[in-house]
């Protein structure tokens, strides 16, 4: 974050004015949107257990990452970081910058997003479509230091997600997604699910849920899913902060080369890792039982929402779980749909679309 406290006079009466309009156009935003829904994925009757999907992929700007950008917004222009003329800037796989760029034109703010070189064409089609400019770095790792350059070169603010989306977010209530799921949840068989399955890019999501899970004293469990080339899942078997990983993340919004502020590994009771290709395959499957197509990050949640569903019975249970979808997969054509683009990255799904299709058909996860 760049302080730039001595630049604006906070008591002139035109930039009150402007930002009590600020505030009012990004409030305004969330109360013309109405709830995501929360979709069933079909498992056998006789399992007494449920599968939901919270589809966040219907939000205006199509991802998880619109209520973090909202939040984040708040935060920058009650806090006095945000003001008019200057420009946004933010490190970002994608999804959260796409957000951000939309709430920033829609207070007439510039927005810069910084991200690294291998970002899908269509998030930086997006970006650009709701007035944003991208800053392509090469590898992910640049992307905090290149961002915080921008913001002090250009007198911007540097709006840091990966620090801030944690405490940005209203864990408490006021329809944060952890609220949102257990209303929604008011009328199922099991409306306290035993496992709520998340990703994690920041970690804020997954932090907003288990606060909001131990706040309103819930007997449910939070596990966060970690992709390969992410160091999320190592940092936290081993209770390490300072852990890292050397090369980014292949599967979008989620991963990162290090331990994120926003990142609570305390508030959680279980990490899985997941293969890439078994996120394509979930993926795939989802597009396949749903008609639904989304991002390889809804899949590595679905993958691991699965073998949670399979240990329950196993062990005789009955229940709910609830994973998320993060992003729509129209993004991402080239990418987790594209047979040329797993090739290349030596992505072979196959067996593990083989493994989720004999647990759905036969009850027990395959071994091996």
């Amino acid at each position: 974050m760049s302080d730039h406290t001595q630049d604006v006079d906070r008591t002139d009466p035109e930039y009150r004015a402007w930002l009590k309009e600020a505030v009012r156009r990004v409030q305004a935003d969330a109360n013309r949107s109405a709830d995501t829904h929360l979709l069933r994925f079909p498992l056998p009757a006789e399992w007494g257990i449920d599968l939901y999907l919270k589809d966040e992929s219907t939000h205006p700007t199509g991802s998880l990452k619109h209520r973090l950008a909202r939040s984040l917004f708040l935060y920058g222009l009650c806090n006095g970081w945000i003001r008019p003329g200057a420009p946004v800037i933010e490190a970002s796989s994608g999804s959260t910058a796409v957000s951000e760029a939309y709430f920033a034109q829609l207070i007439g703010v510039p927005f810069v997003a910084v991200m690294a070189r291998s970002t899908s064409r269509a998030k930086i089609e997006l970006i650009e479509f709701h007035g944003g400019r991208c800053h392509l770095v090469d590898n992910a790792g640049e992307v905090y230091a290149a961002a915080a350059e921008l913001a002090a070169g250009t007198g911007g603010h540097y709006m840091d997600q990966f620090t801030y989306a944690e405490r940005a977010t209203d864990w408490r209530g006021n329809n944060n997604i952890a609220e949102s799921i257990f209303a929604q949840l008011r009328m199922e068989p099991h409306p306290e699910p035993a496992w709520i399955v998340a990703t994690a890019g920041t970690g804020g999501t997954s932090a907003t849920i288990a606060r909001y899970v131990h706040y309103m004293q819930h007997d449910t469990r939070i596990c966060v899913a970690d992709p390969e080339n992410s160091c999320f899942f190592d940092g936290w078997v081993q209770h390490d902060p300072d852990a890292h990983c050397p090369n980014g993340s292949r599967i979008e919004g989620i991963g990162r080369p290090r331990m994120e502020p926003s990142f609570v590994p305390g508030a959680i009771d279980r990490m899985m890792k997941v293969p890439d290709a078994a996120s394509v395959a979930a993926v795939h499957l989802l597009a396949d039982v749903l008609g639904k197509k989304a991002g390889a990050s809804t899949g590595t949640g679905l993958w691991s929402a699965l073998r949670i569903v399979a240990e329950m019975r196993a062990a005789g249970r009955t229940g709910s779980v609830v994973t998320l979808i993060c992003d729509p997969g129209d993004r991402y054509l080239d990418k987790y749909y594209s047979a040329q683009w797993l090739a290349d990255e030596h992505l072979d799904p196959r067996p593990h679309r083989a493994a989720l299709e004999e647990f759905l058909a036969g009850g027990a996860w395959p071994e091996g």
